[in-house]
């Protein structure tokens, strides 16, 4: 193999194991063919297989390799099953596009079977409203701490240099008001006695 084919066959081996391009990184819009967990499944409500509403889907759990294999349903009591979170996996789910929506079947659903399901537990417990409002608050001040600072030196500067020119304004304004006050002063001072006119000479 000549030196000039092993270069552009090494080129082409590197080529192939680099990480996608921009182009195939982003995506502007979504496909007829996919849809927002958001919008589709979460907080849908699942149904058994008569049509009852045995509870809804609260989280999708996702594995290592980003791929959703599970939903997280919370029964909720009803069907007289107790309060709780059941993890069901992904193809159990039968999962329906009709002209009033997503509707989310689980047929193998009866009191029995949620009865008997365990309670999904987490790793880790799930975080309380004061911890995300204090994690949010850090990332606030995360990423305002550099605007923050910028804006605190713009004023700064923006204040010295009108007080450097608004300096002259203000020792002319001082003086006229002295100036205005001596005068004012001036015309409040009693006018002199006038001469007393002497008694006419009998």
């Amino acid at each position: 193999m000549s030196p000039r084919i092993f270069a552009l066959a090494f080129i082409a081996i590197v080529a192939g194991s680099l990480p996608a391009l921009a182009d195939d990184t982003f995506f502007a819009e979504q496909q007829p063919t996919e849809y927002l967990a958001k919008d589709r499944l979460i907080g849908v409500n699942v149904h058994d297989k008569d049509g009852k509403v045995i509870g809804d889907i609260e989280d999708l759990v996702v594995d290592q390799d980003n791929k959703i294999v599970g939903a997280i349903i919370g029964v909720g009591g009803l069907l007289g099953v107790g309060e709780k979170k059941v993890a069901v996996r992904l193809p159990a789910l039968s999962i329906e596009s009709t002209d009033k929506g997503i509707v989310i079947t689980l047929p193998v659903a009866t009191k029995d079977a949620l009865t008997a399901a365990p309670a999904y537990k987490r790793i880790s417990p799930p975080k309380g409203w004061l911890q995300r409002a204090a994690e949010k608050g850090e990332e606030l001040r995360d990423k305002s701490g550099p605007a923050y600072e910028k804006a605190k030196a713009a004023a700064k500067e923006a204040y010295a240099s009108a007080k450097e020119k608004a300096g002259p304004a203000i020792e002319k304004a001082k003086q006229e008001a002295q100036d205005a006050i001596a005068k004012a002063k001036e015309s409040v001072k009693p006018a002199p006695d006038a001469p007393k006119d002497e008694a006419p000479k009998n």
